[in-house]
């Protein structure tokens, strides 16, 4: 049978540490995820932030990442996976 490895690929992530993001005005935020909170896509509820995505809205918890994928698709992923599957990459 034969096996598959993952293709490398070079996303943006946001590291979501506490409620800063959504208390502090001026919260070094990328692009990306700030126009993902004006379009309603990423928002705040019931003491939690939230990611509107196809497959339902996922809830990311203080310490995930928030990953904009390679087709500009947004989900959390915790942050032993993060580690164990993505590497930071210099410009």
């Amino acid at each position: 049978m034969p096996k598959y490895r993952k293709k490398p690929v070079v996303i943006e992530a946001y590291l979501l540490s506490g409620d800063s993001m959504w208390d502090d005005p001026d919260a070094n935020l990328p692009e990306w995820l700030q126009e993902a909170i004006e379009k309603g896509v990423v928002y705040y509820k019931a003491g939690g932030t939230y990611i509107y995505t196809l497959e339902g809205d996922l809830h990311a918890e203080h310490g995930d990442w928030i990953i904009q994928g390679v087709k500009g698709e947004l989900y959390p992923c915790k942050p032993d996976i993060f580690e164990a599957t993505y590497e930071e990459v210099s410009e």
